[in-house]
């Protein structure tokens, strides 16, 4: 009794509610969409169907589903007749009815925008736009939701695809007589990206940059939130949408682990809109907690046919391609929560098509039902869509076979109770065999594929087949074809044992007839099994990863000659044991049963070397405020940079990676080991002293762009900069002291003083707790940041490039800055007109701490040679010489306790060299990173081998794609970032 009287309040209370308050122009027809559907199996949910089920549906709801349920009177019935009924896919990453972005990208050159042309209390950041509202921007299009809904969609999360914060999105169904009707949840979900979008204004002009915006917006919204200084709508809007999920897009898997570090710091837990190339870092991307959206736009095999093209194809490319299908199913075991999207593909109709690819890549069908449904539903917090329980949204897919089944087919779209036909289904079987006659011919009709998708031919005789073009609409069969030079147009109806009618052969009328003699069997043709390996997983994803990083084990280096870099000097036939990542004992004889023997005899073995100046794996090396002081490298390391490993091959085992030039004060240094394989926050080295790149001169002041409004325009002006920042370091420190010492309750009365991320970076400079590496040339320059620093109480750390060093190298020394310099850089821009190749020399000479380094990719695999040419040009001693790139940049940057030489309880950075390490004929045969051989030079040679062999594989592999009529796409080199001081690199 109980539960008639629930199902009679719930049919008649969804009346009750479903009013519309929109005026009419006809007569009001009272009556309400009451459909049933029966004998079909209902998937209510992906782990949940009934067989033989009854589906009740009334005003857009679901009411009942029940095995063999009664029909109520009123309901319209559709007989299933054993088709199945899913819940209606839904897409959490979708533009649909949004209005176009057009990206305001980044040129050199272009007049600066510095402040944000939009008009109102909005952020002064342009790409901070977290007060748009996609509910107000909606604006539906019918076409475009057929589309969707004819891939398998009734709801999809649209969202403004605008700026770095976006907003808020909404979350629509895809059919109603009214926007308002559409509009399931106003407030989806908030949105963020590191892609300004349409904002032109500079900054940021960088992923870094953009991360560092994201984090002082964050601070600003709390800041807002706690003191109501002034109004602003956009933080209004953030601070408002701060309890809805968090989706955050992104644009490839180390982003995946940017973002979410961004949320850690302010306690958000992002669901990252990622691109499919997760499976990359699925351990990292596992630890980071994060739920996913990621795309099924897998890449189309490369055309590979001419040999030269398929030079320009990275191994990294040719993997991706194989595994991408995969992504799906890597992440699902290792229990990764993720939501498909079709976001990405060019044809929406393909999205089923490549999910079910992804199942046979090894997905569990439920789980990937589950990724188009409940889960994008959980995902934003709604549970009456993406699932058929009672009381849910009638948004359901009807299909001809279990939905992962090849050839299943959508056959109607249904949406809030709105019915769709994807594809009409004939209500006769029109597959099979038929004896056709036509007047006096007679010929046999094959019917062939399912219901659903049939197509027929006409059988002459046993070597001659005619296509014939065949439909049925409204109860008649229409038959069309070609044969012996004449058309034959026939129309007809069903019969008791086929179809009959009447047509015309070359507009002669006859009546023909079509007698069933059997059912259409399909042939069993044996198909080739599908290849869906995906060869093995290496770290990093491209060539000269390796599957498993190098273990940390105990080696005993024999009888080799040892250039320590301490007061030892050059020691020979001497043994060094490395055990636990340390140096453990250096001497003679020494024994130890569990080492690995490496007999050095005749060959040299030196500390890693140390590059003080590098913009290798970066993802972007400048930002444009004229205070980039909160923008930070380490949150642009790219572990897969091919450069880590080739400078290992060249003896490099440890490198600062700086922001560039292009501004007074650049972003934070990021200090990385080479430790090929491991992830960005590995590769750092810990509780290492905090750096950040200054700059001066020409790069600075914008010489060379005619179109430059920022300032400063001139060397002083550089000088004020400087200036003014510190100044404004100093009073926002005593705002914060005066803050800080007030009471309890005197603190209730007054607002805290903003937090400034920039501030806070120069702030540590004046009180020592960070260091500056400041690019420079020229000596007036030079003497005034040593005179700035001193006037603030510290001193400068680190002149770098200072090829006019040896001008004011005195100066330098009493001061207290080390130089690192290049070896024999000059005359590629005109402030660099007096360098010459004894600068490092007479640094050194003069007693400044004098190093060598590249700020160049190339440059920096050759550091021993480029220390070796002061051997050349200022006749010094080649043990000296290599301090320069070892124990030198150690000492710059504080970390020669621990690196830098060779002595007993250092970290076990070691080169073994062919020759002695300053000669041109010197090759490196290992080298070692904490105790690891991250190079090989035997191991090396295997690896181009394997690399050459596994090319060989995926190129097989994808031309047979092409011979078996496959898509392929033309292939194109992706462009290597070998970046200096003065490279733009906006790409997020």
């Amino acid at each position: 009794m109980r539960k008639l009287l629930f199902f009679f309040l719930l049919m008649n209370g969804l009346n009750i509610f479903a009013q519309n308050p929109f005026p009419r122009n006809d007569v009001e027809d009272d009556r309400r969409g009451r459909y049933a559907f029966k004998n079909g199996t209902v998937h209510i949910d992906p782990y949940t169907e009934i067989a033989n089920a009854t589906l009740l549906i009334e005003d857009g709801r679901v009411i009942s589903v029940k095995e063999n349920g009664t029909i109520p009177a009123g309901f319209s019935i559709t007989d299933l007749k054993g088709n199945h009924i899913y819940p209606a896919f839904i897409d959490p990453n979708s533009t649909f009815g949004m209005p176009e972005v057009k990206d305001g990208g980044f040129s050199w050159g272009r007049k600066e925008q510095i402040t944000s042309p939009r008009k109102g209390p909005y952020n002064p950041n342009m790409a901070i736009r977290s007060d748009i509202q996609a509910s107000q921007l909606f604006q539906f299009d019918k076409k475009k939701a057929d589309k969707l809904r004819k891939a398998g969609f009734s709801s999809v999360v649209s969202y403004h695809k605008d700026g770095i914060a976006r907003g808020t999105s909404v979350l629509i169904n895809l059919a109603g007589e009214q926007t308002n009707e559409m509009i399931l949840k106003a407030n989806a979900a908030a949105h963020y990206s590191f892609d300004k979008g349409s904002s032109k204004q500079d900054y940021p002009a960088s992923l870094m940059g953009a991360m560092a915006l994201l984090r002082q917006t964050f601070l600003d919204a709390k800041w807002y939130n706690e003191t109501d200084p002034y109004f602003d709508l956009t933080l209004e809007g953030l601070n408002n949408s701060l309890d809805l999920p968090q989706i955050f897009e992104v644009e490839d898997k180390l982003s995946v682990l940017r973002a979410d570090k961004v949320g850690d710091e302010f306690g958000i837990q992002f669901i990252i809109n990622g691109v499919g190339d997760e499976y990359q870092m699925v351990k990292e991307i596992k630890e980071s907690g994060a739920s996913l959206i990621i795309p099924v736009n897998f890449p189309k095999a490369f055309d590979v046919s001419d040999p030269y093209a398929a030079m320009d194809i990275g191994l990294a490319q040719m993997k991706h391609w194989e595994m991408a299908p995969a992504n799906a199913s890597l992440l699902h075991q290792n229990e990764i929560r993720f939501a498909f999207t079709a976001s990405g593909l060019k044809n929406t109709t393909d999205f089923i098509k490549n999910v079910r690819k992804a199942v046979e890549y090894g997905l569990p069908s439920d789980q990937a039902l589950a990724a188009m449904t409940t889960i994008p539903a959980e995902m934003i917090g709604v549970n009456d869509v993406g699932n058929l329980k009672p009381g849910s949204y009638a948004n359901f897919i009807i299909t001809d076979k279990e939905l992962f089944e090849d050839e299943a087919t959508i056959i109607e779209n249904w949406t809030g109770g709105d019915k769709l036909i994807v594809r009409d289904l004939p209500e006769v079987d029109l597959t099979g065999y038929f004896t056709l006659k036509v007047g006096d011919e007679e010929f046999q009709l094959v019917g062939k594929g399912s219901p659903a998708k049939v197509s027929h031919e006409i059988k002459v005789n046993d070597s001659t087949t005619v296509k014939t073009k065949s439909s049925w609409k409204n109860d008649h069969l229409s038959l069309s074809f070609d044969h012996n030079g004449f058309i034959y147009l026939l129309s007809g109806w069903k019969s008791e044992d086929g179809f009959k009618g009447r047509g015309q052969i070359d507009s002669e009328w006859v009546t023909w007839s079509a007698k069933r003699d059997s059912t259409y069997q399909k042939k069993e043709k044996k198909e080739e099994e599908k290849d869906t390996s995906i060869g093995n997983m290496i770290y990093p994803f491209v060539a000269y990863g390796k599957e498993k990083l190098a273990d940390q084990k105990t080696y005993l280096i024999k009888n080799a000659t040892v250039w320590t870099m301490e007061d030892e000097g050059i020691i020979e036939n001497t043994d060094i044991l490395v055990e636990g990542g340390k140096i453990v004992s250096i001497g003679e004889n020494i024994n130890s049963s569990n080492a690995i023997e490496i007999d050095g005899t005749g060959k040299y073995v030196t500390p890693g070397i140390i590059d003080e100046h590098s913009h290798i794996a970066l993802d972007g090396v400048n930002d444009v405020a004229v205070n980039s002081s909160m923008v930070k490298m380490k949150d642009v390391v790219d572990n897969s940079d091919i450069n880590i490993y080739r400078q290992l091959a060249g003896g490099v085992t440890a490198a600062q990676l700086l922001h560039g030039s292009a501004n007074p004060i650049g972003g934070q240094s990021a200090i990385i080991k080479m430790r090929w394989g491991m992830s960005p926050e590995e590769m750092l080295i810990e509780d290492a002293d905090e750096f950040i790149k200054f700059a001066l001169g020409e790069n600075v002041k914008r010489s060379r762009s005619s179109n430059s409004i920022r300032f400063p325009q001139t060397r002083m002006g550089v000088e004020q900069a400087l200036v003014d920042a510190f100044n404004n370091a100093l009073d926002y420190e005593r705002k914060w002291k005066s803050y800080n010492e007030l009471s309890k309750r005197e603190k209730e009365k007054t607002n805290a003083p903003r937090r400034d991320l920039a501030l806070e970076a120069i702030l540590e400079i004046i009180n020592e707790e960070r260091f500056i590496t400041c690019h420079s040339y020229v000596q007036s320059e030079i003497n005034m940041l040593m005179h700035v620093a001193e006037r603030f109480g510290f001193r400068v750390n680190t002149f770098t490039h200072i090829l006019e060093g040896y001008k004011v190298a005195d100066k330098m020394a009493e001061h207290g800055v080390g130089g690192s310099t290049f070896a024999d850089w000059w005359a590629y821009k005109w402030e660099v007109r007096y360098a010459i190749p004894y600068n490092a020399s007479l640094m050194a000479e003069a007693g400044v701490t004098t190093a060598i380094n590249s700020d160049d990719a190339e440059m920096g695999r050759r550091l021993n040679q480029e220390a070796a040419k002061s051997i050349k040009y200022g006749d010094m001693d080649p043990y000296e010489a290599l301090k320069m790139v070892t124990i030198n940049p150690a000492k710059l940057l504080h970390l020669d306790d621990r690196m830098g030489s060779i002595k007993e309880g250092k970290d076990a950075d070691l080169v073994i060299w062919t020759e002695e390490p300053t000669s041109v004929y010197a090759r490196v045969e290992k080298t070692f990173v904490d105790g690891r051989v991250m190079f090989d030079t035997e191991e090396n040679e295997k690896m181009q081998e394997e690399i050459a062999e596994e090319r060989n594989r995926l190129i097989k592999k994808m031309l047979k794609v092409k011979e078996n009529g496959g898509d392929t796409q033309e292939p194109s080199r992706k462009g290597q970032k070998n970046f200096h001081c003065d490279d733009f690199y906006y790409q997020f």
